[in-house]
């Protein structure tokens, strides 16, 4: 049977609360600077939860070409296209410089609900003596609404998007199961490489919590409620926590068979040894225990050929949720030991689907820096979470080896294992 090729990192690209492009991203994780505040959209209303991870300063025409496409983006799809287009850039890809059958793209994807502001008119047209007659919805909403306004918000369009703009007409695909989307794409495009069925993949994740049609659907039970201290407001694994923070943001990365990255003298710098996952269902009435977690993490060493003395970090899940951060933290403990942990949600909050992936592009930045990033607000340890956590600053000097978690509210869970070059 002929060796799985290896798989490597040749680009990565971001677009989050604490930084738009890898550098301002990695000078706020050394500088400890956390990207949550008070949410400007929802400033003035009586929402219970108004702070979160924002996005601020973002200008998706610098990213995005054809620059028509995007009147059929959401915001969600640019700063997807974006992370995407930085993470080409820097591993040296454009049009036409793939074989176009041996490239391809998988993004893991939110469940866009589109925001109310987008239907304004619509709503407007439905009054009768100042209240909505629900009866004119059909008849308004064929007349007033953008024609092509479901295009706006199909969770596949990112993946579409990129595939068009990058002339990549290998497998091409979007994967939606909530927190764990980006590991999977990632463990996809994995896959992908070593069938032989692609050279190139471009892969990540994006997420947009603090869509206000989310929020509300959603609601605010898991909800951090520290509004006056928005900054302290994610902490992972500490035993004050008192619920996760949500937060926008996309991840990307271009990964890619040695050989073909060897070939046309592109810069590595990481490589991708091995992934793996797990379920455990979380919707019965029986208490979770952490299986899909501890199934998730064995089977990453075992498809990485690694064992877990050379794990040098974890990048963890760290939601910062009551019930999920002791079964993470215990799962770590069980099958990787007292091992470096750090959990960046608490810099910018949750991002859904895009978590994975921003969480990866840390982890390929501090393998490349030799420096893991400190976990912020972590300053009474919780006995129930028995993690090695990194905090107060960050960690030098640790094995070049590092495995990044994720898992999802139904019971997914999904890990992945990067090296140093």
């Amino acid at each position: 049977m002929p060796e799985a090729p290896q798989i490597v990192i040749t680009g990565i690209g971001v677009v989050s609360p604490i930084g738009i492009g890898v550098e301002p991203f990695w000078k706020s994780l050394r500088e400890g600077a956390s990207g949550v505040k008070p949410y400007s959209v929802l400033q003035g209303t009586e929402m219970p939860v108004r702070f979160g991870g924002e996005i601020i300063g973002f200008d998706a025409k610098q990213y995005v070409t054809p620059r028509k496409s995007l009147k059929v983006m959401s915001s969600e799809i640019q700063i997807a296209f974006s992370a995407a287009a930085m993470a080409a850039q820097m591993a040296g890809i454009t049009a036409g410089t793939v074989e176009p059958d041996r490239f391809g793209v998988v993004f893991g994807s939110e469940m866009s609900y589109g925001p109310p502001e987008e239907l304004v008119d619509v709503y407007q047209h439905c009054k009768v003596e100042g209240k909505i007659d629900p009866g004119l919805w059909p008849e308004q909403a064929m007349r007033k609404n953008f024609p092509l306004w479901m295009l706006k918000f199909l969770p596949n369009m990112a993946a579409c998007h990129i595939g068009i703009a990058y002339d990549a007409r290998g497998p091409n695909n979007s994967i939606t199961h909530g927190d764990v989307s980006s590991l999977l794409a990632i463990a996809e495009a994995l896959h992908i490489i070593r069938r032989g069925h692609a050279d190139v993949m471009i892969v990540g994740g994006f997420g947009a919590r603090l869509n206000l049609t989310q929020l509300q659907y959603r609601g605010d039970a898991n909800l951090s409620h520290r509004e006056h201290d928005p900054a302290a407001a994610s902490r992972p694994f500490d035993a004050d926590r008192d619920g996760m923070v949500n937060g926008d943001g996309a991840g990307a990365l271009v990964m890619e068979r040695r050989e073909h990255a060897e070939r046309r003298g592109a810069t590595v710098l990481a490589t991708v040894r091995g992934v793996g996952d797990g379920f455990e269902s979380r919707l019965t009435p029986k208490p979770a225990t952490g299986i899909a977690i501890r199934r998730s993490i064995e089977n990453c060493l075992a498809d990485a050929g690694v064992e877990a003395d050379r794990i040098g970090h974890v990048s963890a899940h760290g939601l910062s949720t009551i019930h999920d951060d002791p079964l993470e933290a215990q799962a770590i403990r069980n099958c990787l030991g007292d091992v470096p942990v750090t959990a960046l949600k608490s810099y910018f909050g949750n991002l859904g689907a895009g978590c994975g992936a921003v969480e990866t592009v840390a982890s390929v930045l501090a393998l490349q820096h030799g420096e893991v990033p400190r976990t912020l607000n972590y300053e009474t340890p919780d006995p129930t979470c028995p993690v090695n956590v990194i905090h107060g600053e960050s960690l030098v000097g640790a094995k070049p080896v590092a495995i990044i978690l994720s898992q999802a509210g139904p019971g997914q869970a999904a890990a992945i294992i990067l090296s140093r070059e």
